[in-house]
């Protein structure tokens, strides 16, 4: 019996534009066989609603995720005042109606609110975690679901456009962890209109951007050369300083030990990363003149 081909090592991001009505993962299921790629992972999931930009890493730009995840994202996104639904979306059952419409200067004040530390409840539908099972499972189960508030840091939140008295377009830019339909639920709260999420768009996240660099699935199918629509590993590094590895330092840091590596403009227990000959070779702490890695790449 012919033993089943594992795929190939390839490394790099690819950024899709992902289409309303798939999930996450079936994205990236989809662009790991259109690849052959052994090894793949996402940096940040969307809602299958959800469109824009989805940052797929393969081989050992997995590695490199939590850099993408941690980062800045921001979010286009139109809110429907006048109900609230059980998903805080479009696709959830109506709970509650309310008839007042805020002014848009109403609009404007209450968002002061969402802006900075602020503490957020996530949608009973979401991925996280209750004794071990995702809270959307129990949901969907009729299961009553109780989470806790999390902090989020919102850098932006701003009124664009107030196309009818129903509908208000936002754009949030905000850090790890935001849940758009939370926001969405909670100015209606405050508003005294109730909301939920209508659309929903990823416009960048971390150093990808939807309108540079996503690619629909179509097009990545379409291509040639797919190869050539990959973005280098140390895209997702982009908010950490480049070292530079001598050579008689590779072998050490190849092995996850501490060595000397070249650099300036960096303090002691920063997070940087270091390259040779052009080659990204380790992520790690900046410790008096040493590297000391916590990721290494094989390449």
């Amino acid at each position: 019996m012919a033993r089943r081909r594992r795929g190939r090592d390839i490394s790099g991001w690819l950024v899709v534009d992902k289409p309303s009505g798939m999930t996450s993962t079936d994205v990236v299921t989809r662009v790991r066989r259109l690849f052959d790629a052994k090894k793949a992972g996402h940096a940040g999931t969307l809602d299958p609603s959800a469109t824009g930009v989805l940052a797929v890493a393969f081989g050992e730009a997995t590695k490199t995720v939590p850099y993408v995840t941690d980062a800045l994202k921001a979010y286009r996104f139109t809110v429907r005042l006048g109900a609230e639904t059980n998903t805080d979306d479009a696709d959830g059952q109506i709970l509650r109606t309310a008839d007042p419409r805020p002014s848009e200067d109403e609009i404007k004040q209450a968002l002061g609110g969402f802006v900075g530390e602020i503490q957020q409840v996530p949608p009973a539908f979401s991925a996280v975690k209750i004794d071990g099972e995702r809270a959307y499972k129990k949901a969907r189960a009729g299961e009553e679901v109780t989470l806790e508030a999390r902090p989020l840091w919102v850098e932006e939140l701003v009124l664009t456009d107030r196309p009818s008295p129903d509908l208000v377009e936002l754009e949030m830019i905000c850090g790890k962890g935001g849940y758009v339909r939370a926001i969405a639920r909670d100015l209606g709260r405050v508003l005294g209109c109730l909301g939920h999420v209508d659309s929903l768009r990823r416009i960048w996240s971390g150093p990808f951007d939807a309108g540079e660099d996503g690619l629909s699935l179509e097009a990545i199918a379409a291509a040639e050369d797919r190869d050539s629509l990959l973005l280098p590993l140390e895209t997702g590094l982009a908010d950490l300083a480049e070292l530079r590895c001598p050579p008689e330092s590779l072998g050490r840091l190849r092995n996850g030990n501490p060595a000397p590596v070249i650099g300036a403009d960096v303090e002691y227990g920063d997070e940087v990363w270091a390259s040779c000959e052009g080659r990204p070779v380790a992520v790690g702490r900046w410790k008096g003149g040493e590297l000391h890695p916590s990721r290494v790449f094989a390449l």
